[in-house]
């Protein structure tokens, strides 16, 4: 049920809310998780707090190290290095495309950091698409969550980015390098 905006402003009005915050679009996200909320184990087992990341553009990207893409974790980190203060890079290592990602946590790190130099965030290694898939990427795909995306990874690095209120804006599958000019001017 949409609410009309002349009923908000009154009630924002009567009960001296700010509006700015309680615009009527607010109210039709109401409800859903909100990407803030999420509280995830790093790939070197500490809690990454998503709060931390208000504020900020946030490129998540599921990860492999047996892949025709992997060499796309050298351009994953180059934007961290180049754009870090623009946008939050976060890898979450997964096997379910090929099991292109065999390693435990310390295998993947010793990977990635011997590889590429990933100094990004990696998140713990999870399922991302399926029935049993990691809270993150339910959120990540499912529109009832995040407003309008369905789309899951089809394969290993794919791209969600989050804008700096927390909210999905897009979504770019493997083929779109990390340093495309599609990426970039998102983050820009």
């Amino acid at each position: 049920m949409k609410i009309p905006y002349s009923i908000i402003m009154f009630l924002t009005s009567c009960f001296g809310m700010n509006q700015a915050k309680n615009r009527p679009e607010a109210l039709e996200t109401a409800g859903k998780p909100s990407f803030y909320e999420f509280k995830v184990n790093g790939l070197d087992g500490t809690v990454v707090d998503f709060s931390k990341f208000k504020g900020k553009k946030v490129l998540i990207v599921n990860t492999a190290s047996e892949c025709g893409f992997t060499p796309q974790y050298a351009e994953l980190q180059k934007l961290h290095e180049q754009y870090g203060s623009k946008v939050t890079v976060i890898g979450v290592p997964s096997n379910d495309f090929g099991g292109q990602e065999p390693g435990d946590a310390t295998q993947i790190q010793n990977f990635c950091q011997k590889n590429f130099g990933v100094t990004f965030q990696m998140l713990e290694k999870a399922t991302v698409k399926g029935s049993d898939k990691h809270p993150l990427y339910q959120w990540l795909s499912d529109k009832s969550k995040n407003g309008w995306n369905d789309q899951e990874p089809k394969w290993n690095f794919s791209k969600y980015l989050i804008n700096e209120k927390g909210e999905l804006v897009k979504f770019y599958p493997s083929s779109v390098s990390p340093m495309s000019k599609e990426l970039l001017e998102a983050i820009k």
